[in-house]
């Protein structure tokens, strides 16, 4: 009896195990916000959703929803969620806006998490500074750029001039390769009144021996004058304070610019838009007594004070951020690692004709900040440009000007 009494209960328990099924794990689901853009295959945006698409697969536990938010309107929301607590779980920003970021709140402290990972040493410290803020980090860098010049080889050779190497050069081969009644220019730049014009006008006159803390001195003077310059001459258009980088890489596309200063995150549009076009990329020209010039570009993620699962949020980035992705992903969306195992894992940045010289060229990128106020910074810069380049300044008015704004900023 009493061993009939043990099997009944045992059964018992067995058909409730079977009755009650295990409550499954709910999903928890990031909403995460970018402003990559995915107008072709290889683009940096498309290769983006593909990692993501690829990490909601590879587990089950975390779903990762990936919107796009064009640029100014990211740093609106992020400002207006400061206040209100309306933020993504992930956001994404452009390396020196990071700064000012997480002095307003948006960003949360990872530290911890991220210490315990055990990969911070890989980074390279640029791209991680513009992250940290009073040794906390709230975030991590996903890719580094820089600028360059892209030329047209069929258009130089038939003009008969060599790829410059110095703005003597450049302005001589850019109005032999000019000619506006045909809306062909020598040059496109982006002279956008935003940080992409900031972005643009930094290697110029850290060649001339320009710096940020004298933007009225003698090197910023002459590098806003010169490129005024290749307006007056007709060898840039007068449309490019409008000009988003984009636009100037569509310039070159379409043949109306025989020369461009651009990112290699453009590399794979013009492969996929003009397959026929005879290219190439060379360092930026220098000042005629300066030196090589560039700047350092680039986005990090870091999870928001809104978000709800901070840990999911940092698998997420670590994942994201590992030797293997980071070097996958910059390898077709044409970017570089910030991480140098990353960076030593590929062959593309030692071989390619075209990544090759942006490697060159990485060396000489001069990072934006970080500085918790370089939007205004920034702002005044590219004020300064449009005020030379519309007329309605002289260079050093204009740079006086800036260099008031940045010189309070700056203390």
């Amino acid at each position: 009896m009493k061993k009939l009494l043990t099997l009944a209960l045992a059964l018992c328990l067995v058909l409730s195990m079977v009755a009650v099924p295990a409550m499954a794990e709910e999903k928890v689901v990031l909403e995460l916000w970018h402003y990559f853009g995915t107008d072709y295959e290889n683009s940096d945006g498309s290769v983006f959703l593909r990692d993501v698409a690829r990490y909601n697969e590879m587990q089950d536990k975390v779903q990762i929803n990936a919107s796009y938010v064009a640029r100014e309107d990211l740093l609106k929301q992020y400002t207006m969620g400061a206040l209100s607590g309306e933020l993504p779980d992930i956001g994404m920003i452009d390396n020196p806006d990071m700064a000012s970021y997480i002095q307003m709140g948006v960003f949360a402290d990872i530290t911890d998490q991220l210490n315990a990972w055990g990969q911070l040493d890989q980074f390279f410290v640029g791209p991680l500074n513009s992250c940290t803020q009073e040794g906390r980090i709230y975030g991590l860098p996903h890719n580094s750029n820089c600028l360059t010049l892209f030329y047209d080889k069929d258009m130089l050779a038939a003009a008969g001039v060599e790829v410059p190497t110095n703005w003597t050069e450049l302005r001589e081969a850019a109005k032999a390769l000019s000619d506006p009644a045909q809306n062909r220019y020598g040059l496109a730049i982006s002279a956008v009144k935003n940080e992409e014009g900031c972005f643009q006008f930094m290697p110029w006159f850290i060649s001339a021996g320009g710096k940020l803390e004298e933007l009225n001195g003698e090197g910023c003077v002459e590098a806003m004058d010169y490129l005024n310059t290749l307006i007056q001459d007709g060898s840039m258009a007068k449309d490019i304070i409008n000009f988003t980088q984009g636009d100037a890489n569509n310039q070159f596309i379409s043949g109306n610019a025989a020369m461009q200063v651009n990112g290699p995150w453009n590399v794979a549009s013009i492969l996929e838009l003009a397959p026929e076009k005879n290219w190439g990329v060379a360092l930026m020209p220098k000042a005629d007594d300066g030196v090589y010039a560039s700047v350092l570009g680039g986005e990090n993620f870091g999870p928001t004070v809104g978000c709800k699962d901070l840990d999911a949020a940092v698998e997420f980035l670590t994942w994201l951020m590992s030797k293997e992705v980071s070097a996958d992903f910059c390898e077709v969306g044409g970017k570089f690692s910030p991480r140098a195992d990353s960076t030593e894992s590929k062959e593309i940045w030692t071989t390619d004709p075209v990544f090759s010289v942006f490697a060159e060229m990485m060396q000489y990128a001069m990072p934006r900040g970080p500085h918790p106020r370089w939007p205004e910074i920034s702002t005044a810069i590219s004020v300064a440009e449009h005020e030379v380049f519309t007329g309605s300044k002289d260079a050093q008015s204009a740079l006086d000007a800036a260099a008031a704004t940045v010189s309070a900023i700056l203390g």
